[in-house]
């Protein structure tokens, strides 16, 4: 269920994703807040669940991760222990950066993150497909990352508007 955000909530969440660094001075500043004023409002969309935590985005190439793939994988049955036990497995495999389940021709996709292609080739062989229920894998390498962020289209509503206030900081 969606939080009811006013336009200072949206600013104060679009200035945490650009740096989730910043001070509750740097942010009253940017939204006109006392500090004060400011803190009760960041401690409340936290307490609300609006902010998960904060984290520091990491480079995976200069950490050695060369490979971003995406894989495909369709389950043999439809049966609810398997689609249950199926997310509890691949959130155990620290390779793998999101577990969707989806629609269409395959049931689930994976964003995983290796180190190059025989590591590539143990996760799938001998930690994916021996999971109970695995049917097919197709497996996309990704060539080039056009675009990956974690920051939401967040910016205030307002008539006329711009869709997104324009980030200070560097993408994610």
């Amino acid at each position: 269920m969606a939080t009811a955000l006013d336009d200072i909530d949206r600013s104060i969440l679009v200035l945490l994703q650009d740096d989730g660094r910043a001070t509750i001075a740097d942010l009253a500043r940017a939204v006109g807040l006392s500090s004060a004023a400011t803190h009760a409002r960041v401690r409340r969309l936290e307490r609300d669940g609006l902010v998960r935590g904060y984290v520091a985005l990491v480079d995976r190439e200069r950490a050695g991760f060369d490979l971003l793939c995406f894989v495909s994988v369709s389950l043999q049955l439809h049966r609810p222990s398997l689609v249950a036990s199926f997310p509890r497995r691949v959130a155990a495999m620290p390779e793998v950066l999101e577990c969707h389940h989806v629609t269409g021709e395959y049931d689930y996709l994976l964003k995983v993150v290796v180190r190059g292609r025989s590591e590539l080739e143990r996760f799938i062989v001998d930690r994916l497909t021996p999971i109970p229920g695995v049917a097919k894998v197709q497996t996309s390498l990704v060539l080039r990352e056009v675009k990956a962020t974690t920051a939401l289209p967040l910016a205030p509503a307002g008539p006329g508007g711009p869709a997104a206030p324009a980030p200070t900081g560097g993408s994610r």
